[in-house]
């Protein structure tokens, strides 16, 4: 697996069915899942994992598509970033298309997939905002056929977690047929790790806007006072614009929740203003809240 591994992979399965990659987890508690390798990889050859078997979910099919349910998509663990950058896949949900098409360079975009995003959890990660303002959902598949379905995120904000032999089989996405959008920011120019990311997702049959904010904290984050604030100023029932003003002070209600202020030290004495780092990390949600929200008003 890496030419300076110390320990060669002792075993290697390949399913063909959700169900035997369950059993095969089950039969071999220490082995790892793999679909695209991405972040598995780059882990084994930094040192930090020697897997003693690995289940490869490549060849599952029913993980590699999608079909609708009930008003959802259910989207399989293992489309990849490319698949759903796809101009097919971005007319039912354009918010995970282009943070689909944002996620790297295309030797990325080609491995990685959705599943691997949401299992490895790691805050830059590009779909992850995106499932969280959607309010997606996750079909968990256990041992003996058993299924079970938890939000996303809980399983980001470790309220639930996989148990063993458990894998994300599906993810349950609502498609709401309205204006989606996904913005990132990132350290340089062309693909990148995100400093900080924005998903708008817009819901005109409750009324709603939903915001998350990646990349800024461990989970996305969900600003749901400027949300339910935001959602009361929009004409549902017009033209759904807004002014300059209002879309300027979202962005900053936004920031000012998800990046607050330091607080007072252990001491009790007065709080330190923000650092730079702060105060130009805030900047930059305001600005990427304030964008997103505007396109999809617009």
């Amino acid at each position: 697996m890496t030419t300076h591994a110390p320990q060669a992979t002792q075993s290697v399965t390949l399913p063909a069915s959700l169900d035997e990659a369950v059993a095969a987890l089950g039969a071999m508690p220490a082995a790892v899942p793999v679909a695209g390798g991405t972040d598995l990889m780059s882990a084994v050859n930094k040192g930090l994992l020697r897997p003693s078997g690995l289940v490869g979910l490549g060849r599952i099919s029913e993980l590699r598509g999608w079909h609708y349910q009930d008003g959802h998509a259910l989207l399989g663990a293992g489309l990849t970033h490319a698949r759903m950058g796809r101009p097919d896949f971005a007319a039912l949900i354009p918010a995970l298309a282009a943070s689909a098409r944002a996620a790297g360079p295309p030797q990325i975009r080609n491995a990685g997939t959705l599943g691997g995003n949401i299992a490895t959890a790691a805050p830059t990660g590009d779909t992850l905002p995106v499932l969280a303002a959607l309010e997606a959902e996750l079909v968990i598949a256990g041992p003996g056929g058993a299924r079970r379905e938890i939000p996303v995120s809980h399983l980001l904000a470790g309220r639930e977690m996989l148990e063993p032999a458990e894998l994300i089989g599906f993810v349950r996405v609502p498609l709401l047929h309205a204006p989606q959008v996904f913005l990132k920011a990132t350290g340089r120019t062309g693909p990148g790790r995100a400093t900080a990311s924005v998903a708008i997702v817009l819901d005109p049959a409750r009324r709603g806007v939903r915001c998350a904010v990646g990349a800024i904290a461990p989970m996305p984050l969900r600003p749901l006072e400027a949300e339910h604030w935001i959602a009361s100023l929009i004409d549902w029932d017009g033209a759904r614009g807004l002014a300059p003003d209002a879309l300027a002070a979202f962005g900053e209600y936004v920031a000012a929740a998800c990046v607050p202020d330091p607080g007072p030290p252990a001491d009790g004495g007065e709080a330190p203003p923000p650092s730079p780092a702060v105060l130009h990390l805030r900047r930059t949600v305001a600005a990427l809240a304030r964008r997103a929200l505007g396109r999809a008003l617009s």
